[in-house]
């Protein structure tokens, strides 16, 4: 069976999961079409998804067109959900990207196809909505090429655009105007292609078949981008969209007797606590009662390996999921008995097909509590499942305080968190005002040493300590400078533990990076001393030789690019001025203004919230992640979380009083 896997994506409310239900609908998979604000649309399952008419969870369904198998992926659109919607690229095929003819290129529109493209997966460029008031044709086509890429190509001519009685003219070679779609197509075609380059500019004759089968190739090589139109609401379109992903991605070629080889991109817990895997799998076969392998990738870039008994499969069939003995290459399946299971993990071996993706982390953090305190050890349990569905929901107990910090994107993901714990655990939690992560670096070098036996280290313990600033993005490094023989392996191992969880926690709270850590001098004292000794020195030492040298407290950067109307420009350059921004000449685009520059994280929700009336819609605002950068003048601190080994009295007492 030919099968593919594709994605439906799209920004909020350009109409992706109506799209998905029309398809449905046109593919007899459904009988009747949901709407997203009635709430019963076949992959919005969740009550929440239903409630705010957006999409949290990416879903799959599959259908067929002639005999061509389709797994499809709902994934979210809200900025928010982005991690949710870089997972499911790791599994596709292809993907549909929904624009609307209304509303136009978004800033997740942008943010969207720049993943894609950076990951070459085919794109077709679905513009919905045509039937709509205000829906745009000639201008909406000139800011997808100057605003996502200049490689699209209408295959179809949207008629009566902004009215009911909108329908679709099939672009051909004939006639006038098909000699310009002739002349667009090569000419688009003739950038990625000698032959076609060498063919074009020697006026030479390219039969229309030449011309069709080297457009799909460069599709299927996400080198060139076909764009259609039509209306989720009406169906106007939809079957040309399916002729053209039947047309356009490639079909998965047969690699059943190819090793096993599968990833992890989704997991959902039963009322029952059994974990459910779902699974792509790219080469060979998944059976039930099978041993399988399972790998996992560690901080530490080393690569994990068990083994596991699958004792479930089922595979999508058309609207529904069916209990499969097999699942082949090329499909996506559920899995039980994957207890020891995360979303990442390579099922089977490795192979050049899993797509490996790094996930931008998120910047904000807030404190959460369960309104009931006798609740906080079930509030802390149900945060760690939820981690485990979500790799970028980042759980942090501080033991000592005992307050649970929460890594976020957004304010609708504090939302939706706050949802899903009173809906699936009854916990009724706060949040505390969300505050942007900052990091420390050092200022200079520093040193620190102490010596066993001598007054002020009670400890049968030798620790000497040098740090040194590194560049900016290089991480921690840790080097002995003395023989490794020269203390037990298993005292190294308690002095490098100790050291990277010291560094946690800086001089102002937050976490110390980029810096060369030197372990300088050692001793010891046996049979007295254990690692217990080394411990509880370490954070003192290391905090000595930091505080020698000076940290400076970083703020996280965002990248931004805005596009915005000439009349607005002046006003966008000074609201940005004002929220510290900084960015370079603007240049025309067009009919509009690009501006490009750097804005710290913790303005950027600020400009973004105004960015929509002072533009009257027209603005477009992408952000990515930019590194840090010095806080000048006053700084945010941190709480510590710990007995404060920069205080050494105090460090001692605590210390003392449980040793």
């Amino acid at each position: 069976m030919r099968t593919i896997n594709i994605g439906i994506v799209a920004h909020v409310d350009a109409g992706k999961t109506s799209l998905t239900e029309r398809i449905l609908f046109e593919t007899h998979v459904i009988d009747e079409i949901g709407k997203v604000d009635q709430g019963n649309t076949q992959t919005d399952s969740l009550d929440l998804e239903k409630r705010r008419g957006i999409t949290i969870k990416a879903s799959v369904v599959s259908f067929f067109v002639q005999d061509l198998k389709i797994n499809l992926i709902d994934t979210p659109g809200h900025a928010d959900f982005i991690a949710e919607v870089e997972r499911s690229f790791s599994v596709l095929d292809g993907a549909i990207l929904v624009i609307s003819a209304v509303e136009g290129i978004q800033a997740q529109t942008k943010l969207l196809m720049s993943i894609l493209t950076k990951l070459g997966i085919p794109v077709i460029i679905f513009v919905n909505k045509i039937d709509r008031r205000g829906a745009q044709f000639h201008t909406l086509v000139q800011h997808i090429k100057g605003k996502l890429t200049e490689r699209v190509i209408p295959l179809y001519r949207p008629e009566n655009i902004g009215t009911k009685e909108a329908f679709l003219v099939k672009k051909t070679f004939n006639g006038d105007e098909g000699q310009a779609f002739r002349d667009e197509c090569l000419e688009l075609i003739a950038l990625n292609d000698e032959r076609f380059l060498a063919s074009y500019v020697n006026e030479e004759q390219v039969s229309e078949e030449q011309i069709l089968s080297a457009m799909t190739t460069q599709v299927r090589e996400a080198k060139l981008y076909p764009l259609f139109f039509g209306s989720a609401m009406t169906g106007i379109g939809v079957a040309e969209l399916l002729t053209g992903v039947a047309t356009f991605f490639p079909a998965n070629t047969n690699l059943n007797e190819a090793p096993l080889s599968g990833v992890v991109f989704k997991l959902e817990k039963e009322a029952s606590g059994n974990k459910v895997a779902y699974i792509r799998i790219f080469s060979g076969s998944l059976r039930v009662r099978e041993d399988v392998s399972v790998s996992r990738a560690t901080q530490e870039h080393e690569v994990e390996t068990h083994i596991d008994k699958i004792k479930k499969l089922h595979t999508f069939e058309e609207g529904k999921t069916i209990q499969a003995l097999k699942v082949e290459a090329g499909e996506f399946c559920k899995a039980w008995g994957l207890n020891d299971i995360r979303i990442g993990d390579v099922v089977g071996e490795w192979s050049t097909h899993i797509r490996d993706l790094h996930f931008v982390a998120p910047q904000m953090e807030a404190r959460i509590e369960a309104n009931q305190p006798a609740q906080s050890h079930q509030l802390y349990q149900a945060l760690m499942e939820l981690s485990q569905e979500d790799p970028l929901i980042n759980v942090r107990m501080d033991d000592f305080h005992h307050e649970i910090y929460l890594r976020l994107f957004g304010e609708v993901q504090k939302e939706v968190v706050e949802t899903t714990l009173e809906e699936t655990y009854g916990l009724s939690v706060s949040f505390s005002e969300t505050r942007v992560v900052c990091i420390e670096r050092l200022g200079a070098t520093g040193q620190a040493l102490d010596v066993m036996g001598v007054e002020g280290n009670p400890f049968y313990a030798t620790v000497g300590f040098r740090v040194e600033p590194r560049n900016a993005g290089s991480g921690i490094s840790y080097t002995l400078e003395v023989k490794l023989g020269s203390l037990p392996l298993a005292f190294h191992r308690a002095i490098e533990e100790t050291v990277y969880e010291t560094l946690k926690q800086g001089l102002y709270g937050w976490e110390v990076t980029d810096l060369a850590i030197f372990l300088t001098h050692t001793g010891y004292s046996s049979p007295i001393t254990t690692a217990s000794d080394f411990r509880k020195l370490v954070p003192l030492v290391l905090m000595d030789s930091l505080a020698q040298a000076g940290t400076v407290v970083h703020e996280p950067l965002n990248q931004f690019e805005l596009h915005v109307p000439g009349p607005a420009l002046s006003q966008a350059m000074f609201r940005l001025s004002a929220l510290q921004a900084t960015f370079d000449t603007p240049s025309l685009r067009g009919d509009t203004f690009l501006l490009t520059g750097t804005l710290p994280v913790a303005t950027t929700e600020e400009f973004q919230r105004s960015l929509h009336s002072f533009t009257e819609g027209e603005g477009i605002f992408l952000t990515t992640p930019s590194g840090f950068k010095k806080i000048e003048g006053a700084f945010p601190t941190r709480k510590r979380a710990d007995f404060n080994p920069l205080n050494r009295k105090d460090y001692m007492l605590h210390i003392l009083r449980t040793y």
